[in-house]
């Protein structure tokens, strides 16, 4: 199967582009030998993110296993993730000068 996308590890909430990917395609996403078809809702360049799952505003969004960020919105599945609606947990020195932790 030539896949248009790759997800790095089982526990991955997102797929990352092998290649441009158009609004409306369905694409194949493989998770331990279990192949999976996700509309996508969005254009999504090569090399950035798509949701595989529904994400709540708050939750987690993971990458090779790791928290990558947190959705700053709720994401749904085929959504593209990216600045738009993923906020970062590491290195909020913004959040510091605010009194948030």
């Amino acid at each position: 199967m030539a896949s248009k996308s790759v997800v790095m590890n089982s526990e991955d909430n997102i797929a990352t582009t092998l290649e441009d990917i158009t609004k409306g395609e369905e694409v194949k996403v493989e998770i331990k030998g279990d192949v999976k078809s996700i509309k996508i809702s969005d254009d999504i360049p090569f090399g950035h993110k798509f949701s595989l799952v529904e994400i709540k505003k708050g939750n987690d969004v993971v990458k090779y296993g790791e928290v990558i960020g947190m959705a700053s919105e709720d994401i749904k599945k085929g959504d593209y993730v990216h600045v738009h609606n993923l906020e970062s947990k590491r290195a909020r020195g913004d959040l510091k000068k605010r009194g948030v932790n």
